[in-house]
């Protein structure tokens, strides 16, 4: 068996890794790499394999740096099956078309610039046609189910407590009178999150591939996270002021939204108008709701018990643009929570821009914001920031809290390979920032002394 590993090799981005055994090959993940403008074209249009050569692709979760790039898998003929939970599959069919209509603006943006110029336009990525088809190939199955996939591999997805529906992806192979099991982590969760369940810890492992995004890093503790936000929040409205929360559509907006409701059924927070203001995040929030099997027990019990834990009277989703730029004439505190989480694109740029400059508000970054993007700026202090190609003064109060990361950290990814059984032969460490898969390698090398660590390159085959 080797595995090729073609993305998110010593960085974060594009996670592909291309498995061969047994004559056959199957992909696992098939992600948008993001980064310099000319490489992201470059990597993300044309791949490193022949995708008509493919015999099925395996995906652990819907976040677009592991799924983002299937449609256009597709739309190179890939015809197989993809393979995945109910939830990733249920979120993936809202993600990979709002991707798309992406991919379709951007082409027409670079277009319309290109044709001043008397060039030729450029083709989307992918459109949304090709999204929509490559929904028909996905073929959804329960955690803990084993589901052959090629001649000698069996594929169990197990809950990885990262987002709704991601999964460990184990594999079980017999390649010849050989017979192992080949473990790959996904992106896995601290554990202790207010929705999700906790990761469970896989048995009888030989070979490990693992993420490192915060494999050098620690997070605070997220109790005083939820305490914080309160206080924050709290503070602004009693100056009347508005709370701006830029938050990912997928995970970041239900647990804020949960974190808020339970904030104010505690009397800790008044009844304050709520919005949130993304057609992603209202779409991805009813899909939350579908998927009670990835919940915790806690708000199981809410759930069952109480109320819907994402709604609330004070509570209103936004879908349509008209309706969001009523939200320009508020007068009174209100809260607000639009996506995207780094900033770069969606509704939350208008928020900003009508807000930033008022030092009553607050600006509350709840998620990881990726260098050169204008929520890294905002959050590093710059003042002022470019929005919409016009400075704007920063004079609101700018928080950026990293509890709610949906990423273990270096504790909390030891404490996982800790309750992984089986003599672990091969580790692989991968989905990190070099520095961070670094740390993380030298974590396990002390940990597991008699494994092989290996941090790949891109491009670089591994045998197992």
């Amino acid at each position: 068996m080797q595995i090729h590993f073609f993305g998110a090799a010593r960085t974060t981005t594009g996670s592909m890794y291309l498995i061969e055994v047994n004559g056959k090959r199957l992909l696992l993940e098939c992600g948008l790499f993001q980064g310099h403008r000319e490489e992201s074209i470059q990597r993300n249009c044309c791949f490193p394999f022949d995708p008509k050569q493919i015999d099925a692709v395996v995906l652990s979760h819907a976040h677009m740096d592991h799924a983002g790039n299937l449609p256009n898998l597709v739309k190179q003929s890939y015809t197989g099956n993809i393979h995945c939970t109910f939830a990733t599959r249920d979120l993936c069919s809202i993600m990979l078309v709002d991707s798309a209509h992406i991919q379709m603006d951007d082409a027409a943006f670079v277009s319309k610039q290109r044709a001043k110029k008397k060039l030729p336009p450029v083709e989307p990525l992918y459109t949304i046609t090709d999204a929509e088809k490559t929904l028909h190939q996905f073929v959804a199955v329960s955690y803990e189910r084993p589901l052959p996939v090629v001649d000698g591999v069996t594929v169990t997805f197990r809950d990885a407590g990262h987002i709704l529906g991601s999964a460990q992806v184990i594999l079980d192979v017999r390649e010849g009178n050989r017979k192992f099991r080949y473990l790959f982590s996904g992106d896995v969760g601290r554990g202790g999150d207010e929705i999700l369940r906790d990761p469970v810890p896989a048995e009888n492992v030989d070979y490990l591939q693992i993420e490192s995004t915060y494999g050098g890093r620690e997070h605070a503790v997220r109790a005083d996270a939820d305490e914080a936000v309160g206080r924050l929040v709290l503070e602004a409205l009693n100056q009347k002021g508005k709370v701006i929360i830029p938050a990912f559509s997928v995970g970041r907006t239900q647990q804020i939204v949960y974190v808020l409701n339970q904030l104010t059924l505690a009397g800790k927070l008044p009844r304050v108008p709520i919005f949130v203001d993304s057609p992603l995040s209202v779409n991805a929030t009813e899909i939350y709701r579908l998927h009670p099997e990835c919940f915790n027990d806690s708000i199981n019990r809410f759930l069952h018990e109480k109320a819907n834990p994402f709604g609330m009277a004070n509570l209103t989703y936004i879908r349509e643009a008209e309706q969001s730029k009523t939200l320009n004439d508020l007068e009174e505190p209100a809260i607000i929570i639009s996506a995207s989480g780094m900033c770069e694109a969606g509704r939350i740029r208008h928020h900003l821009k009508n807000h930033i400059g008022n030092p009553k508000n607050l600006i509350l970054f709840i998620g990881y914001c990726a260098e050169n993007t204008l929520g890294a700026q905002i959050t590093a202090g710059q003042n002022p920031v470019n929005i919409f190609g016009e400075p704007q003064a920063v004079r609101a109060k700018i928080v950026s809290l990293d509890t709610y990361s949906g990423h273990a950290d270096k504790n909390e990814l030891k404490q996982y390979v800790e309750k992984i059984s089986g003599d672990l032969k091969k580790i692989i460490c991968i989905h990190g920032e070099e520095a961070q898969c670094l740390a993380h390698a030298e974590t396990l090398r002390a940990m597991k002394p008699k494994a092989e660590i290996i941090v790949p390159e891109y491009k670089q085959a591994v045998g197992i």
